[in-house]
């Protein structure tokens, strides 16, 4: 956990104040929504379909338990007794009256928390790998340095007016848990010839109306450098992105109209002109910030527990071990994922109960840790195996126990047409559905990893392109249809997926996605391959006839 400082507390407490103010002339009639907008879209405020939607920043997707248990009491104080957490690694709330959100905002301060650019042309959360700092093989913890980018990033003048909004992701582990392909700059962090520990930077990746991979700027920036070198890449975005047209003002489409060559070679006249800097970080610097995040004391412990053999003649326990704990780099603990995905309840959703309960959780049994996960999904970072056993009955006590982890109904998904104003169709009725659809965990075991993630809307909040098989809501004459692509990837090969064929109906998306599911079981050459593969192996043709020979 990271320890916030004076400076910090002050900001969050100011920022509270003047937007208390802001709210109470927009509700005099002082300010128009027009002249609000501005104002509240900088505080994390959306105005949705049926009521205000408040976004609240988790900075790189780790929270304490008082910070949880404080989200829990928003929950059911200020809005519906729920929350949403997002493929940003923040929580939603949807249902909050623009009167109290100076009060909800104040609590949410008390324990440093804030939703200071979640919304805006401006830096959004930096977010990193939902197991940074506890996976093993990490080439060290990859929070230090979104850290960083966050505090200086913070109500930058020169970038809190930015063409588009801008996204940036880090991760540190061989295996990409934080798609950072798909982001506006992607950072990995390495180590060159002679061990030293810097990074790879790419450019120009992102989802929306116009999907692309990020490209390799830089294979490799010295960490002393990545500030610097990160405040070029957004020095020239702020200086050629286009302002005159929304659709095409996101940095991936400059990269990709200059090209890689031409805008890496912008960077770096700008990286030049900018020498040795203050934005050159000294190693005192980084050491401070370093200094900052607490790890637990770890006791020395069993790789295998007695309880952990005992419970393991449990199969529903062990069914739910296999999908839901990963190794841990100290010996004697796991990464425990909870699931927010039950069967026929809408992906994401936490209910203020279940925040509780996890917070006493991560009490007695993750030093007081929580992560949030892309995937839309809690983790315990810091579980003991002997512990498992307890854990996994609480639980499934809570209903956080679904054992379906990166399998077929472990659904990522945007709010779509059932709260969100930009959305042309439905996304949680079809998460629910399909979630029933493969109910059977034996069903869902034999598929075997399986991603599926549906978007309401072409603006991809559910990153349905990166899905390996995707869902896109579009309209027609007034009704919904749903666009299916198949074999795209969100991880160290990220890639898009592939258009099938012609948009399907409400009705039949559940169908077609059995379909698919099917096809693959009968096409894949051994139980082992998962779906990519086989796509990539095959190409979308033989699931095109599948899904559309009876249509």
């Amino acid at each position: 956990m990271y320890a916030y400082d004076e400076l910090d507390r002050t900001l969050i407490n100011e920022r509270v104040s003047e937007f208390r103010d802001q709210v109470k002339r927009r509700l005099t009639g002082e300010l128009t929504e027009d002249e609000f907008k501005m104002l509240r879209l900088q505080n994390g405020v959306y105005l949705q379909l049926h009521a205000y939607m408040f976004r609240v920043a988790i900075p790189y997707g780790t929270l304490s338990s008082k910070q949880l248990r404080r989200l829990a009491h928003v929950a059911r104080r200020y809005d519906r007794g729920y929350g949403h957490f997002t493929t940003r690694q923040n929580i939603q709330f949807n249902w909050i009256k623009l009167s109290d959100l100076p009060d909800a905002l104040a609590e949410l301060a008390e324990v440093g928390i804030h939703a200071m650019q979640t919304s805006g042309n401006n830096m959004r959360n930096v977010t990193s790998d939902q197991w940074a700092g506890v996976a093993p093989g990490e080439v060290e913890d990859p929070r230090i340095w979104s850290e960083i980018l966050r505090q200086h990033t913070t109500l930058h003048p020169e970038f809190s007016f930015l063409p588009r909004k801008f996204k940036i992701a880090i991760t540190a582990s061989e295996h990409d848990r934080a798609a950072i392909k798909v982001h506006d700059i992607g950072l990995r962090l390495h180590r060159n010839a002679d061990g030293e520990t810097g990074f790879e930077v790419l450019v120009g990746g992102g989802l929306g109306r116009t999907p692309f991979i990020g490209k390799t700027i830089k294979p490799y920036v010295a960490g002393r450098d990545i500030l610097s070198y990160v405040e070029a890449i957004l020095r020239v975005y702020n200086q050629y992105g286009r302002r005159d047209n929304i659709y095409k003002a996101r940095i991936k489409i400059l990269v990709h109209e200059l090209g890689i060559e031409k805008f890496a070679k912008e960077v770096d006249e700008e990286w030049k002109q900018m020498g040795h800097s203050a934005l050159t970080l000294d190693h005192s610097v980084i050491e401070e910030v370093r200094s900052r995040f607490s790890y637990p004391a770890y006791e020395k412990l069993p790789h295998m527990p007695d309880e952990l053999k005992q419970a393991a003649h449990d199969p529903l326990f062990e069914r739910w071990r296999k999908n839901s704990v990963a190794p841990h780099k100290v010996q004697g603990y796991s990464i425990v994922t909870l699931s927010l995905k039950p069967v026929g309840g809408p992906p994401g959703d936490a209910t203020a109960d279940q925040m509780d309960a996890v917070a006493d959780l991560a009490d007695k049994y993750s030093f007081g840790e929580i992560r949030v996960g892309h995937e839309q999904n809690l983790v315990l970072p810091h579980v003991a195996k002997r512990d498992l056993p307890q854990l996994w009955k609480a639980l499934d006590r809570i209903g956080l126990a679904t054992p379906n982890v990166n399998l077929v109904t472990d659904i990522i998904a945007c709010p779509g047409l059932d709260y969100c104003s930009l959305a042309n169709a439905r996304s949680i009725p079809i998460a629910q559905e399909l979630t029933r659809r493969f109910a059977n965990h034996d069903t869902a075991e034999m598929i075997g990893r399986l991603h599926i993630n549906i978007s309401g809307c072409i603006n991809a909040c559910g990153h349905h392109h990166v899905g390996h098989i995707g869902i896109l809501g579009v309209e027609k004459n007034g009704e919904e249809f749903y666009q299916i692509t198949i074999g795209g990837r969100a991880d160290e090969n990220a890639q898009m997926g592939a258009l099938i064929g012609p948009a399907v109906p409400y009705a039949e998306v559940a169908d077609v996605i059995e379909d698919i599911v099917e096809a693959y079981l009968a096409l894949r050459d051994r139980p082992e391959e998962l779906f990519v593969d086989t796509v990539k192996r095959l190409g979308v043709e033989p699931f095109k006839e599948r899904v559309y020979a009876t249509r």
